[in-house]
């Protein structure tokens, strides 16, 4: 359906596209959607490249990791020098860069695409973070940038940087909606079993809040949520939505790189583990029974605590898009990218999942600082966090007495506490891996490294 509908707002900018899928039956429904645009149908790679103009440019958009492989291997017999591929799925960026190393040997060019923003984003415009060799963007730069979502009359999409950088900023965008997602869901949790709203008071609340500070996609269609209801029940949809929620690999490999280049993300890593706890039902049911605690209702002023949860959700998201943003710094020193952190804000503004409003005092941010290497380093956002950083507090404190789970808001509120604190208890942490297996150990009087007898008097 994705592939289906770039084809579609490809065509709808008045370039020519050839679709092409083995099942007949799609190609057959592609060509009568596409009525007028120039768009034509293949149902074999001989057929699909034939009508091609040279050099070919070819888009693949399949399922990450040995499917992608296979459909190169099978491409390459029709391909010549001088030929683009580009990858548009979520591959890994160790991926990406093998596969553009070995292509050049074969004289193919390659390079990997991020493409954020669903099926709608597809039809109507997503953001879009290629990153490659930039003569192989520039081949294809005009129509990605009308294809694009437009913001400002500016395209959400640009050339990212070298080798696999457009898929790592795609990595890192999935990593950010993890993170966003699982903040999102424990107001929700707060608020229908803490607070006790019902669908249509939920929906009025995240309807509510999607204005202002806090606008943004996922809260746009978090308050859509509230208000479907099931076909065959009749009930809110929302109320027989199975809860456990599955991922695609992107988070977790977010998580997995940033521990590789030492870069703190707790709020998204709690946000993988997450989806892996709620993997685990028959285990959490039976700890219910096990290990019972009943869930208790926010005492008090209601719409009170409602207002600091909406602060705190504020507050959550900064120090979210924070950690994803210090990554992409580290990555950017680490992988050669030479990222601009200005311009993938500026891309995600419109078309991608994370889209918000936040995304303009992030790019303000960078385009006052280009070295900026943690968002709440820069004046304006580092002040806006301390004045909800108190609600942020309340909210985590009452979360805890109540036996409501919001592991990704308390792990956003130590990342900040942390992160701001001239001294943390590591020396300790030091002086028991000294101890226990000789590591050495710094010191703050003198240089180097030192090493104790500890069991000695």
């Amino acid at each position: 359906m994705t592939g289906r509908n770039l084809v579609l707002n490809i065509a709808d900018h008045g370039y020519s596209v050839v679709g092409y899928d083995q099942d007949a039956s799609k190609t057959d429904a592609l060509r009568h959607e596409a009525a007028s645009r120039d768009i034509r149908g293949a149902t074999t790679l001989k057929e699909f490249v034939g009508l091609l103009r040279v050099p070919r440019a070819v888009m693949l958009l399949v399922p990450v990791g040995p499917p992608v492989d296979a459909v190169i291997r099978d491409l390459l017999p029709w391909l010549a020098h001088g030929d683009l591929i580009i990858d548009g799925g979520n591959s890994h960026f160790n991926d990406t860069d093998l596969r553009a190393k070995t292509l050049a040997e074969r004289g193919i060019q390659f390079f990997g695409m991020g493409v954020s923003g669903g099926e709608h984003g597809a039809r109507y415009g997503p953001s879009i973070m290629p990153g490659g060799a930039s003569e192989a963007y520039e081949r294809v730069q005009p129509i990605f940038e009308a294809s694009a979502a437009q913001v400002d009359h500016e395209p959400c999409v640009t050339w990212l940087g070298p080798g696999s950088a457009g898929h790592y900023v795609k990595m890192v965008h999935n990593g950010i909606e993890y993170g966003l997602m699982q903040l999102i869901a424990e107001t929700y949790d707060l608020m229908k079993r803490g607070v006790g709203l019902n669908d249509d008071e939920l929906y009025d609340v995240y309807n509510a809040w999607n204005t202002g500070e806090l606008a943004g996609y996922l809260l746009e269609i978090t308050s859509h949520i509230f208000r479907k209801t099931d076909e065959q029940t009749g009930k809110r949809l929302i109320d027989v939505i199975l809860d456990e929620a599955r991922q695609k690999s992107t988070g977790m490999w977010a998580s997995q790189d940033a521990m590789d280049l030492h870069v703190p993300m707790p709020t998204m890593d709690v946000a993988v583990a997450m989806r892996n706890l709620s993997g685990c039902d028959q285990e959490r049911k039976e700890a219910s029974r096990v290990l019972p605690r009943p869930i208790r209702s926010v005492d008090g002023d209601r719409q009170m605590f409602i207002g600091q949860l909406r602060s705190a959700l504020y507050a959550g998201m900064i120090i979210t898009y924070a950690q994803g943003m210090a990554l992409l710094a580290a990555a950017s020193t680490k992988h050669a990218y030479h990222l601009d952190l200005e311009a993938v804000a500026r891309i995600w503004r419109g078309g991608c999942i994370i889209r918000a409003t936040l995304l303009e005092d992030i790019r303000a941010a960078f385009r006052a600082r280009r070295d900026l290497s943690n968002l709440l380093l820069d004046p304006t956002l580092s002040k806006t966090v301390m004045a909800h950083q108190q609600n942020l507090r309340k909210v985590v404190g009452v979360a805890s007495e109540l036996g409501i789970p919001a592991p990704s808001l308390m792990m956003s509120l130590a990342y900040l506490d942390s992160g701001r604190s001239a001294w943390l208890p590591a020396n300790l942490i030091q002086a028991q891996r000294e101890y226990f297996g000789a590591h050495t150990y710094e010191r703050i009087d003198a240089k180097g490294t030192f090493h104790t007898q500890w069991e000695k008097g």
